[in-house]
């Protein structure tokens, strides 16, 4: 028996995860984009990492068929941007604080680290698509390294140290 819905969204959101915002345009230069905290590694060699998409995102047709994607690990200071882009807003890039990569990927201008990836595989699970990339170019600038983390429903803060500590 499957277990129930609301529980297991109370279960999932005392568990913390990053916050990335992930990129794609189409073949006129528009760009989509949503924010997950679905995003984790795959494999080294090659070096590949997932993306979890709802089907019912507004920009699931576009990621549903294109070939590259970019993540953008998102920073304490870009929850708002984050929450924007968790909506289904038309123009979710109207906002600005995105740029191009030499690679043509649109990315957040200030993330933590960006990773550009060509799509490697797509897999249907339940109510989601898994889009597995294989990672092609990275930036990752130096600097402070504190990641925005999301738990409980809330943007929260991970201090670094000799203790840890999550600050909401």
């Amino acid at each position: 028996m499957a277990a129930e819905p609301d529980a297991f969204r109370e279960a999932m959101a005392r568990f913390p995860a990053g916050v990335t915002i992930v990129t794609t345009h189409d073949q006129d230069g528009t760009s989509y984009g949503f924010t997950a905290s679905s995003v984790t590694s795959v494999s080294m060699s090659p070096p590949l990492i997932l993306v979890c998409l709802a089907r019912t995102a507004n920009c699931f047709p576009m990621f549903a068929r294109t070939e590259h994607f970019a993540v953008s690990i998102l920073r304490p200071h870009h929850a708002e941007l984050a929450m924007h882009f968790a909506g289904k807003h038309p123009d979710k890039f109207a906002r600005g604080g995105f740029t191009r990569t030499g690679a043509g990927s649109t990315v957040v201008e200030t993330a933590l680290a960006t990773i550009e990836c060509s799509a490697y595989g797509r897999f249907d699970a339940g109510d989601h698509v898994v889009l597995v990339g294989q990672v092609e170019h990275l930036h990752v600038p130096d600097g402070p390294t504190e990641p925005a983390v999301y738990v409980g429903r809330e943007f929260a803060t991970l201090c670094t140290g000799r203790g840890a500590c999550l600050n909401r």
